[in-house]
């Protein structure tokens, strides 16, 4: 397998010289003398070719070219094309000859706000380059270009670009952790209320987000740490010592991800306990007043029976002597309810 090590392999011979397609935005850094430089957008490869330093390219998959330029490019194997091009939905962390490549979980982010939609991030790093591509816009990827931009000069190598997108992921992780913590406080204000309310509708996204932060961060935090057991001539240079910092970050999210999941559990639970119990109150109200007038029912009907001799027919209060058979019909219900402690 080619490295990109040299200059010149950062492109094939044979590819004409265009602008990259696709292209987000790239950046040279030079450790060296603590620069680093954003190229033009329309750059085209004859700018990738740096004696010095190490080039960040974040490309978009909105641009069919995208496959066809990674390809054309020296040191990058079909397996990493696949992992920059991949339209799967699922993390992935691979590690080859000194090179590591995959998708990480991230976030998508409108153009007025940022959402807690789940975006996937490609990437391909190696000693000389990390290339990121992506479908959407990332909420993680641009708050790390806020902070290269302030202080870009501080990374040293690509692996070190990797550990902050990561980390960067992780802050994001622990943010969406307070705002659903938030909502779940509102939420669980509203069911320990004395007039319980539903609030199952509600609390049904906020489960269903967690549930699959969770699902992604243990996936992730599973691959770093089989990434880090791998042998060492397998590991780009200082993938070691970052994965080690990763791990931890991600440990210490996942804990907090799995409690906020365990609680948005647990009060969903609850709120079917106050709407069980609340139905159930219903339900012997209506039993009891079933009871009450079910008496009253059996001697109105009785009475309403179109045969003769009935009781009380030609009587002058026959009417009232009726009523009185059904008030103590009602009474003797009552005194049976009382008796057998339903009521």
């Amino acid at each position: 397998m080619n490295d990109l090590s040299s200059p010149a392999s950062l492109h094939s011979p044979s590819a004409p010289p265009s602008s990259v397609p696709g292209l987000v935005w790239a950046y040279h850094f030079r450790p060296a003398s603590g620069a680093c430089q954003m190229l033009p957008l329309n750059a085209c490869l004859g700018d990738l070719e740096v004696e010095d330093g190490f080039l960040w390219l974040h490309l978009s998959l909105a641009d069919m070219r995208v496959a066809s330029f990674l390809e054309s490019l020296d040191g990058i194997d079909p397996a990493a094309v696949m992992a920059l091009t991949t339209h799967d939905t699922h993390a992935a962390i691979t590690l080859d000859e000194q090179v590591i490549h995959g998708t990480l979980v991230d976030f998508q982010r409108d153009f007025d706000k940022e959402t807690s939609d789940i975006g996937w991030l490609h990437f391909f790093v190696s000693d000389r380059i990390i290339i990121t591509t992506r479908l959407q816009p990332l909420r993680s990827v641009d708050r790390v270009r806020g902070v290269i931009e302030k202080s870009g000069a501080r990374y040293k190598q690509p692996i070190d670009i990797f550990e902050v997108l990561v980390a960067e992921f992780q802050r994001t992780l622990i943010s969406l952790v307070m705002e659903f913590t938030e909502e779940l406080n509102l939420i669980e204000d509203y069911v320990y209320e004395n007039a319980p309310r539903d609030e199952r509708r509600r609390l049904a996204p906020v489960r269903r987000t967690v549930v699959r932060l969770h699902r992604h961060l243990r996936t992730v935090l599973t691959l770093m740490r089989r990434a880090a057991a791998a042998d060492d001539d397998e590991m780009p240079l200082g993938f070691d010592d970052v994965a080690s910092r990763l791990i931890a970050r991600l440990e210490a999210v996942d804990h907090d991800v799995y409690a906020l999941q365990e609680r948005a559990r647990l009060l969903h639970e609850e709120i079917d306990s106050k709407l069980s119990s609340e139905t159930n109150r219903h339900l012997y109200i209506l039993s009891i007043m079933t009871a009450f007038l079910l008496p009253p029912s059996l001697v109105t009907g009785f009475f309403g029976m179109n045969t003769e001799g009935l009781p009380f027919a030609h009587m002058e209060h026959g009417t009232l002597f009726a009523f009185g058979i059904m008030g103590l019909s009602v009474f003797t219900a009552w005194w049976l309810l009382k008796r057998t402690g339903i009521f």
